[in-house]
């Protein structure tokens, strides 16, 4: 274990603060997001897009989801299905339901803001301890320890001294996220996205680039010698030919049409019966498929 994550209040937790802010400051870019027009609510709707979708994919349907429903009561009045038919191809679409149900829950228990306290915005439905602290962190400057997957990296490279963190998030990494918080709530809010953007930039997880890292000179991995990954085999992100291969067609087929499709149409998207068939029994079973009377589909409507 190294001296960081003995004393929480070691003066070189404080070390790395300084450097990654300010390389935040001058590198960060120049994300829809992170500008104040964006308000509480373009940043919780980023943070659901965000999860496992890169930002150039997001960044097209946030625009449009934002132009659409710049609030979430906006969101809240139109069926859920339409927030599927709006989420596209970003994949994951429970995602978007998810976003629903929270814009209905904040716009029937929080008068349409989106709530200031983490406690509020956990309490949301389809709102987990990550996307609570991220907006409460990133809307309202509040200190919390946000945890996505750069940031788990930066913290396994540059502390614990291995390639990668574990493929679940622990408890471990979860005190050392909160030993490494800065005291000041600005100051916190503005670590969380530095070490986030430098995990997202430099820090990658196949093509590291510590000549750019501000904080190469005191990163344990690096001046371990970068020793190879000794943990569980990282998780591929296979899709050809999976059910969610098969879903995501089902939806294609869904979101572009109106009216309510027939079960003939949606055979045709699949030639393996079994396994489309399985996939429209999950889009139905997870609320994304509504099924009707005489062997027609649509998106779900209440």
């Amino acid at each position: 274990m190294t001296a960081l994550t003995e004393n929480p209040e070691n003066a070189e937790n404080a070390d790395l603060h300084a450097p990654v802010i300010d390389w935040f400051t001058e590198h960060a870019r120049d994300l829809p997001w992170r500008r104040r027009d964006a308000g509480p609510w373009g940043v919780m709707v980023s943070e659901f897009m965000l999860q496992q979708t890169p930002v150039n994919r997001v960044l097209p349907v946030y625009e449009q989801w934002l132009a659409r429903w710049p609030r979430p009561a906006d969101l809240a009045a139109e069926a859920p299905g339409e927030a599927v038919r709006a989420w596209g191809r970003l994949g994951y679409p429970r995602r978007a339901l998810r976003l629903h149900g929270a814009a209905v829950a904040i716009t029937e228990r929080h008068g349409g803001d989106v709530p200031t306290g983490h406690a509020q915005l956990l309490a949301l439905p389809g709102i987990g301890e990550y996307t609570a602290a991220a907006v409460a962190s990133f809307a309202y400057g509040q200190r919390h320890a946000v945890l996505d997957t750069n940031v788990r990296r930066v913290f396994a490279r540059a502390v614990a001294g291995v390639q990668y963190p574990p493929n679940a998030t622990t408890a471990a990494e979860r005190k050392l996220a909160r030993e490494l918080l800065p005291e000041e709530d600005d100051t916190a809010a503005q670590w969380a996205a530095a070490s986030m953007e430098l995990g997202a930039l430099v820090c990658t997880a196949k093509n590291e680039e510590c000549h750019r890292c501000p904080i190469a000179a005191m990163c344990s991995w690096r001046l371990a010698g970068k020793p190879a990954h000794e943990g569980p085999a990282r998780r591929g992100q296979t899709y050809a030919g999976t059910d969610r291969q098969v879903r995501g067609k089902l939806l294609a087929v869904l979101r572009d049409s109106v009216a309510p499709v027939p079960q003939a149409v949606l055979d045709r998207v699949w030639d393996e019966p079994v396994q489309r068939a399985r996939a429209l029994d999950g889009l139905v079973d997870d609320g994304l498929v509504e099924p009707l009377a005489g062997g027609l589909y649509r998106l779900p409507q209440g």
